[in-house]
Parts: structure tokens; C-alpha cells; sequence
């Protein structure tokens, strides 16, 4: 399904392609939405595109990765494509992205700041269940490996 997506998107979208660029684009687009830039914390990028008519952006990256938000405790894992529709302080419609809630991994389809509690992300799933963390949680992380 994402890889659909991406190919009717694809017309008219920047792409970007390598991990060094594709970071350096996937956060300045995060920042561009008042986004903390340590929410996708994604390695070996292939390609980034974004149209900006529609909002569209998409990451591919070679392989799966899990990361665990060690300030909430949160597992969280990224497929090869991640997809969404952004605008400011907002992803929505989201796919490629899972968080795992006791034993259950559960799809994240929305992710947002609200302006009335700007300290504070909330992710909702595609059945309107939703939770909120501190937006210092998501922030880049200083030591990388």
C-alpha cells in the first residue's frame, strides 16, 4: 500500500536520496513543522520525497528498525517505507510506524502537538485511541552510539 502511495506522490516531489542528505532533509521537514527531531529516528536512509502540494513525504530506509524512547519507555518500530501527510505541528495519516503497548504492537496513524499543551505530543491510533508523552521525549538524542 505505501509503495502506491509514494508512486502516485511522486510527481512533482522533491527527492532526495542517500542517508547523510536524507537525514539532513528529514529534520530540517521536522523542524519546518515544529516537529522534535529525534521522532523518527531512523537509520540507513535510501530516499526522502516530499510533495509539497499534497504534504506528502516518504522515508525508505534499508532495513526495519526498533528503537526504544528510553525517557518513556516506549518501544517503537519503523518499517522500510514511513509515510505521512504533514503540516504544522501534525502528521497525519501516518503508515510504517508501530509502538508496542504491553504485549501488542499498535499502529500509529496520527501524530500531533496541540497548541493548547505545546509541551506535550500525542500519537493516535486508526481506532481513535490515543497517548500522550512530553515533547522532551522525542528530542534528538545526544549520544549516538
Amino acid at each position: 500500500m505505501s509503495s502506491q502511495q509514494i508512486a502516485s506522490h511522486r510527481d512533482n516531489a522533491e527527492v532526495y536520496r542517500g542517508d547523510a542528505l536524507c537525514k539532513q532533509k528529514m529534520c530540517e521537514l521536522l523542524d519546518k513543522i515544529s516537529m522534535p527531531k529525534g521522532l523518527l529516528p531512523l537509520d540507513d536512509l535510501v530516499e526522502l520525497g516530499h510533495n509539497r502540494s499534497t504534504g506528502f513525504v516518504w522515508l525508505t530506509q534499508k532495513k526495519k528498525k526498533d528503537h526504544t524512547f528510553r525517557l518513556i519507555g516506549r518501544k517503537v518500530s519503523y518499517d522500510t517505507e514511513v509515510t505521512a501527510f504533514i503540516e504544522d505541528r501534525r502528521m497525519r495519516r501516518v503508515t510504517g510506524v508501530k509502538s508496542k503497548e504491553l504485549l501488542f504492537w499498535v499502529s500509529i496513524s496520527q501524530i500531533f502537538i496541540d497548541d493548547s499543551s505545546p509541551g506535550e505530543i500525542t500519537f493516535g491510533t486508526p481506532s481513535g485511541l490515543s497517548r500522550t508523552f512530553p515533547v522532551s521525549a522525542f528530542q534528538e538524542e545526544e549520544n549516538k552510539k
